[in-house]
């Protein structure tokens, strides 16, 4: 059974920091693209960021030079480096595997964890 744990979410004051940690089932990790998605209340899940099993990365622009995607390949950890939060970072994150399909589509990821919530107060 495939699993994506993630951990590392919290509250935090407007121009700090969290790094998100997603642990996943060894057998999808070294093959599939990683991928971290954001839902705030009444709003829908959005790409924040992914990570391909061979090196490139993807970034929503409202993060980008904020935020960094890295893997662990040692670990199957795919983490999440959020710097310089803003009170509109706020959201249920959630670590996502995609094998094919548009890494910017969350109808194209194929397994989910059930999500970290990080809180920016302003």
């Amino acid at each position: 059974q495939v699993q994506l744990i993630e951990s590392g979410g919290g509250l935090v004051q407007a121009g700090g920091s969290l790094r998100l940690s997603c642990v996943a089932s060894e057998r999808i990790f070294s093959t599939y693209t990683m991928g971290w998605f954001g839902q705030a209340p009444g709003k829908e899940r959005e790409f924040v960021a992914a990570a391909s099993s061979g090196g490139s990365t993807f970034y929503a622009d409202s993060v980008k030079g904020r935020f960094t995607i890295s893997r662990d390949n040692a670990k199957n950890t795919v983490y999440l480096q959020m710097n310089t939060l803003k009170p509109e970072d706020t959201a249920l994150y959630y670590c996502a595997a995609v094998y094919r399909g548009s890494v910017y589509d969350r109808g194209s990821y194929a397994y989910w964890g059930q999500g970290t919530q990080v809180t920016v107060s302003s």
